[in-house]
């Protein structure tokens, strides 16, 4: 395996090399405890900037690049606000760019209080937000997005600070799940929808989008949302607390130096338009769907599979962003962040969800003690099938699963099997792995 998901430590991260310096850009400016989760949830941003580019996946479709989310969790004070300060210069042009259109609105509110507009009222003019604030209402959420739909696609992105400020963006939390489905697919809003002028739509959501929260306060909002498609859409990145220090984390400052190095990142994404192939992209995400199945089968956790399939597709699209930020050329260290990009998001799932997968809801820092295991490193280099049985029943699974159990990791290859003493042993491809 190339990272272990069921461990305490979180997937070390690949150090940037050749293709991917923009990520040792990225992290200059963050303090060193927050760096790993930041480079995924900076993503979202990048992929914003993003218009008419489609890349073939490994089924044989093409897939815009918009629909990526992500969200950060961590204790409180842990550094998750660093995020912000990061999203803010990767976004300043669309910032600029809202800023005309913000007063295009005001001046058009203004003329509305006229008396003159009592007789003839001005029409409103045609606006677009492609960084709308966090406190976005779900009526003039979709009434961007019909906006954006109708001056050429552009794909909208919002950092929500707290995740609870999707269900006023979703018009409520029972919609929440339904919306970030379509969001990530690129589906249609679901419904015609009435806007403040009265005027209906079914807008595709071409949109990009992060939140923030503690724990305690994710696992909260996810709670009735773990098997419907919602929650395995979303990719997390989780940050411990870690050991107490008695310093005070440093930052760096976005300064004109490096914000002129990140604006020649964010013209290459800019200028990138058209159709691609990148087949070692799909290689690398042809090798992750075995490994996924490998350590489905090593916890018997076909939730587990199930969430890897969509932790895969997001790897993908991150590393398809990072083929375009390295000037459309691509280079082994892509593939390494690709890789780790799926181990990640599967190991914060397990790290903050993993008892929930069972119905359970343990605090957080219990959760890796009922949350999915690899069994077969809970058990020795040489053991029978009993031990493996009374590790079945310890976590909650059925006695009857363990020949099934058995066999598949006969068959994969982890262990054989002693006719002459009855007992299974570790092979050295599986120790070696390890």
């Amino acid at each position: 395996m190339d990272y272990n998901i069921f461990g305490g430590t979180a997937p070390a991260m690949p150090k940037p090399s050749k293709g991917t310096e923009f990520c040792k850009l990225l992290l200059s400016q963050v303090s060193q405890d927050i760096r790993e989760p930041l480079v995924p949830m900076a993503f979202p941003a990048l992929a914003a900037h993003l218009a008419d580019v489609e890349f073939m996946y490994s089924d044989n479709k093409y897939y815009e690049l918009c629909g990526q989310m992500g969200h950060l969790i961590g204790p409180s004070g842990v550094g998750k606000a660093q995020m912000t300060h990061l999203v803010e210069a990767i976004m300043r042009p669309f910032r600029e760019h809202d800023e005309i259109e913000y007063k295009k609105l005001v001046d058009w509110q203004r003329q509305m209080k006229t008396k003159g507009a009592n007789k003839e009222k001005p029409e409103r003019p045609d606006v677009s937000f492609w960084f709308p604030p966090a406190d976005l209402t779900n009526p003039a959420f979709i009434q961007n997005a019909m906006a954006l739909e109708k001056m050429g696609g552009r794909t909208q992105y919002l950092n929500l600070p707290e995740v609870e400020m999707a269900d006023k963006m979703c018009g409520g939390h029972r919609q929440v799940s339904q919306t970030i489905r379509n969001i990530y697919d690129r589906q249609r809003a679901g419904a015609l929808r009435a806007t403040a002028d009265g005027v209906t739509g079914n807008p595709v959501l071409r949109v990009n989008i992060t939140f923030s929260s503690t724990p305690d306060a994710a696992r909260a909002f996810y709670k009735k949302d773990l098997t419907n498609g919602f929650f395995g859409r979303i990719p997390f990145a989780y940050k411990a607390r870690g050991e107490r220090k008695g310093k005070i984390p440093r930052q760096g400052a976005y300064d004109e130096e490096f914000l002129r190095k990140l604006d020649e990142y964010i013209v290459r994404l800019d200028n990138c338009k058209g159709r691609f192939v990148v087949k070692p992209l799909n290689k690398i995400a042809d090798h992750l769907a075995e490994e996924m199945a490998r350590l489905a089968d090593l916890a018997d956790d076909d939730m587990l599979f199930e969430l890897s399939h969509r932790s895969i597709f997001a790897a993908w699209k991150k590393a398809a962003t990072l083929w375009i930020l390295n000037d459309q050329t691509w280079s082994r260290s892509i593939g390494e962040y690709m890789v780790w990009f799926c181990y990640y998001d599967l190991w914060s799932k397990v790290k903050v969800f993993g008892d929930m997968f069972k119905g359970g809801d343990a605090p957080s820092e219990e959760v890796l003690k009922c949350g999915p295991k690899n069994m077969l490193e809970s058990l020795g280099n040489v053991f029978n099938e009993q031990q493996l049985e009374a590790l079945r029943l310890q976590l909650g699974k059925s006695k009857e699963g363990t020949k099934h159990q058995l066999n598949v990791w006969k068959n994969r290859g982890f262990i054989t099997y002693s006719h002459q003493t009855g007992l299974y042993t570790k092979t050295e491809e599986y120790l070696k792995g390890e």
